[in-house]
């Protein structure tokens, strides 16, 4: 039953093993299904989780992971064999360095040389390679994402499969089995903390737990290698952004807040996290590519070591100050550096940057965090993601999906953490919503820089301050016009409008105003796929369907739009009794046990 959620899978009922791997006998109850090159093995009963909505994490992963690996073996001297990729990679580069014909044929040039003196070793999916990357999945379950690894992936020399579950490990090994994967996969059985005792580091690490990845992070910062790569997904969106913020400081360090930007915030806590964990081993972080999408976040961070770069963590971390009446907010650092050239001198930052009340509307802050305040992306990796992407979109089955979302990173502005959202701008004040280019563009004309969020559909980034922010604001009201005496004179809209604009903002659309991923009309921010497209129940160990997360959703789904005293029309799973095997209707039971012709009374 949770297998036939998503129908962009293939699920079958058959017993043959994928071509190139041994025949593999089904057991009772078992199902294929399909997802990208593997095919995997599941029982009937839920006990190992598996949620198919998330193949557009597990394709990003397989996307950034064979970008990471082209980078770091290219200094070990192995070319990665990407299947239906043409010669993309020297001319991109190329193309990267400076976008000369000549400096292409350089490129080439030194490559055909090098080669001829010592021919570069070619790696190809699907087998060992000797001087590869050793790979951690320390939360597998089916071993899914594990096998994808070893049938998609270039540059791989091991990979581990880890589950807590002794039946998700005995599946995990069946798979690799069943895909022909063995000799690359080994399925283990042990608690995901185990990792920090190894001795021999990971090149890469993945954790996808069902939750919090918490209480795993401070073994996966030190079991990483140096300069690995550590791909972690955090589901627990309520405690992160900002409903349970005494739980999110308990777990991250950091008190979340509701807010807009809650979604960003919640990359931000998590990076923040991982920073101050590995600090504590004398090391440091640099992130690679944050998403937020769906229901999850999804974080890409490199490992270092370095104590001289571990004393710059204090100044990457911001406290924030939010407006709880305007949404209006301020970054206050942790700590402060000056370098004179030579030296670099680290003090304690000053502040608050804001007084005892919002300088706007009147009311008060709140305060949260410490969040990663630095850049959440590397931009020359993630082009390089989305150029792969975007040259060879038949190896992913949601590569569009991808190329949207990358491209809309790419065009975020680096250095400005967080975002408003127009909508919430214009609720503020009670009037009506301006159009996005014709805002953006007003933002623009005043000479701040702009850009949109992969993170939410109507937010602005932008380095313009809120005193600005609100000055475009009042200029749109003067446009349209709000009933000043229906405002409360203690209310935000009435303090903020009570003020002149210092600016006379210009409303005419831009060309740059509209970004290259819009105008291209890439896939940003997709519909629901599938109704119950969220987080899934959490596997049970003793086997069998959670249907009653399934059954309340259905109680309670529109239960005051259309209310019909037509009790025919009303629900159809079962009633209390029956479900504790006393219901005398037996399998006719039903929500209503009324005699018929009570029903036509």
């Amino acid at each position: 039953q949770i297998f036939d959620h998503n129908q962009s899978k293939t699920t079958e009922s058959i017993s043959s093993a994928p071509a190139g791997g041994p025949a593999v006998g089904l057991l009772p109850g078992e199902t294929v299904v399909k997802e990208g090159k593997a095919s995997i093995l599941f029982p009937s009963a839920n006990e190992v989780f598996y949620n198919p909505v998330q193949e557009f994490n597990r394709d990003l992963t397989c996307a950034v992971i064979t970008e990471f690996a082209r980078e770091v073996l290219a200094e070990r001297g192995v070319q990665l064999a990407v299947p239906g990729e043409k010669e993309r990679v020297v001319v991109s580069l190329a193309e990267e360095a400076g976008g000369q014909e000549g400096q292409e044929g350089q490129a080439e040039q030194v490559e055909e040389a090098n080669g001829a003196e010592e021919p570069a070793v070619v790696a190809a999916v699907g087998e060992k390679c000797e001087l590869g990357l050793r790979v951690l999945e320390a939360l597998a379950a089916s071993g899914l994402r594990s096998v994808r690894f070893a049938l998609e992936v270039p540059g791989l020399q091991s990979i581990t499969a880890n589950d807590f579950s002794a039946k998700a490990a005995a599946l995990i090994g069946r798979n690799a089995e069943f895909n022909g994967v063995g000799h690359l996969l080994r399925a283990s059985c042990r608690d995901a903390r185990w990792m920090r005792g190894k001795k021999e580091r990971y090149d890469v690490i993945d954790l996808d737990p069902y939750g919090s990845p918490a209480c795993f992070l401070d073994a996966a910062v030190q079991a990483v290698g140096e300069g690995g790569l550590l791909c972690i997904t955090c589901t627990d969106m309520a405690v992160m952004a900002g409903n349970s913020g005494e739980t999110c400081y308990s777990k991250y360090g950091s008190v979340s807040i509701k807010a807009k930007y809650c979604h960003e915030m919640a990359l931000r806590i998590i990076l923040h996290s991982l920073d101050q964990r590995a600090a504590v081993y004398q090391r440091y972080i640099q992130p690679l590519l944050s998403v937020s999408v769906d229901f999850y976040v999804r974080v890409f961070v490199r490992v270092f070591t370095g104590q001289a770069t571990v004393k710059n963590s204090a100044s990457k971390q911001a406290l924030i100050y939010n407006c709880v009446g305007c949404g209006s907010f301020h970054l206050q650092r942790m700590g402060r550096r000056t370098s004179d050239g030579k030296h670099m001198k680290y003090s304690a930052a000053t502040g608050p940057p804001v007084g005892p009340e919002c300088e706007h509307c009147g009311q008060r802050h709140q305060m949260g965090g410490p969040l990663w305040a630095e850049p959440i992306h590397d931009s020359a990796f993630v082009q390089k993601v989305l150029s792969a992407v975007s040259g060879n979109p038949s190896r992913f089955g949601t590569s569009k999906r991808i190329e949207g979302v990358l491209s809309m990173v790419t065009e975020e502005l680096e250095d400005v953490p967080l975002y408003y959202t127009v909508d919430n701008l214009s609720s503020t004040i009670h009037c009506n919503t301006p159009p996005l280019l014709q805002f953006r563009s007003a933002l623009l004309h005043a000479g701040h820089r702009v850009s949109l969020s992969h993170a939410c559909k109507n937010a602005i980034k932008t380095d313009a301050p809120p005193a600005a922010i609100w000055d475009v604001m009042r200029c749109w009201e003067k446009m349209n016009p709000v009933k000043r005496e229906k405002l409360s004179a203690t209310s935000p809209a009435f303090r903020i409008l009570s003020s002149e604009p210092s600016l006379q903002a210009c409303f005419t659309v831009r060309p740059d105003a509209n970004p290259q991923s819009r105008k291209r009309h890439l896939t940003r921010f997709q519909e629901n796929p599938q109704a119950f497209w969220g987080p899934k129940a959490r596997a049970k160990s003793g086997g069998g369907i959670a249907s009653d997360l399934q059954d309340k959703r259905k109680k309670f789904q529109n239960k005051r739009k259309n209310q019909t005293s037509d009790s025919s029309q009303l629900k159809s799973f079962p009633c209390k009794k029956f479900r504790q095997g006393s219901c005398s209707h037996g399998d006719s039971c039903c929500y209503s046990h009324e005699p018929e012709e009570q029903k036509t009374d």
